[in-house]
């Protein structure tokens, strides 16, 4: 039996990298050794790094003036790093669901933050926008793109009168970014890169060395971009990102991933719409085409453990929503084939028909 994985992270890879990546663990580079155990200053993974780094460059349009890191620590790490680096005496922050609320505590340590907008009440069903009270007194704004829990996601890149930071661990590369508005964009590669373990950071080189605190080395952007690897890297999904963005740029690139994901997304969409066994949890307008989050309706709700062992046992893997929102949850990243997606709304009408 298929199995369709809608895992919200880590997430599912293309089988062409799988395939890349395995023949890699057997004989990388053609150095008769695995990629897991070749130092990361040979010249062989020095040259990976360096086409990750400008390939990301070139799918994402990146301009002058900005360089990209892989690093570790998850985004949870840059949570911290971001506010270590650039607040000097107050940030403001989106509060849109469960990870830009781990940012918000974090940033705490370090200055004044200022919530300007937030869902929580309404358990983030819905986007916050208040960008008329952003002000350039701001050391910089935060925003978290997309909301994998919740299910919500901002599409477009605002303007505001102070620099603006990004979290797009769960969206990067699912629609052209006009990276020139953002002075960081950084995020968790294991949605829509690579496995877990590889972080990325786009960062403005000017934005860096501005505040008067001691930064520990390793937390410090400006020594990763004096030292091209200032300690080992994470070798494996660094080299697996690579083959992603390959095979991004086979498809055509960052346009076409857009094309492709809200085709799926738009389908799934109008299934829950239509179908009177479910309905959705976020506001339309607001709806993420990454992580589509929806529930039984009310007067189904005694079905849903029955829907979601009827769909598991068909091959639907981790579509369980979660726990702080229940229901289901379908991660639809850019390796998603339309046909499990098609899969899916199979289920969705086979057991409405059932019941």
């Amino acid at each position: 039996m298929k199995k369709h994985n809608f895992s919200a992270g880590p997430s599912i890879l293309d089988e062409s990298v799988i395939r890349d990546a395995a023949s890699a663990v057997l004989n990388y580079a053609g150095t008769g050794l695995s990629i897991l155990e070749v130092s990361h200053r040979g010249k062989e993974f020095a040259a990976t790094m360096k086409e990750a780094r400008d390939l990301m460059k070139e799918l994402l349009d990146i301009p002058e003036g900005y360089e990209v890191l892989f690093l570790g620590g998850g985004a949870s790490l840059q949570f911290a790093q971001v506010p270590m680096n650039l607040l000097k005496t107050k940030a403001a922050y989106i509060d849109s669901g469960t990870w830009a609320n781990k940012a918000i505590k974090e940033a705490k340590l370090f200055g004044q933050v200022d919530v300007l907008g937030s869902s929580k009440d309404d358990l983030y069903s819905w986007y916050p926008k208040p960008w008329d009270k952003v002000t350039a007194d701001y050391d910089y704004l935060h925003i978290t793109t997309n909301n994998t829990v919740y299910g919500t996601e901002l599409r477009e890149d605002i303007d505001v009168p102070c620099r603006l930071v990004g979290d797009m661990s769960s969206d990067i590369f699912t629609r052209p970014v006009d990276v020139s508005k953002y002075d960081i964009i950084y995020g968790g590669a294991q949605k829509n890169i690579a496995p877990a373990g590889a972080t990325f950071v786009i960062v403005k080189t000017s934005a860096l060395d501005q505040v008067d605190r001691v930064i520990p080395t390793m937390l410090k952007y400006s020594v990763h971009l004096e030292e091209s690897m200032y300690n080992t890297p994470p070798v494996f999904p660094v080299y697996v990102a690579l083959q992603t963005m390959k095979w991004y740029k086979e498809l055509g690139g960052v346009k076409v991933l857009e094309r492709m994901n809200l085709e799926k997304a738009q389908m799934l969409y109008d299934e829950i719409d239509r179908n009177r066994l479910f309905r959705g949890t976020v506001r339309p307008e607001d709806r993420s085409i990454m992580n589509v989050c929806f529930v039984m309706n009310d007067e189904y709700k005694e079905l849903e453990k029955e829907y979601y062992d009827y769909a598991t046992g068909l091959g639907m893997s981790s579509i369980k929503g979660h726990r702080s929102v229940g229901g289901f949850r379908a991660s639809l990243y850019n390796a998603m084939p339309k046909s499990s997606v098609e899969a899916l709304i199979q289920t969705m009408r086979d057991f409405e028909r059932k019941h």
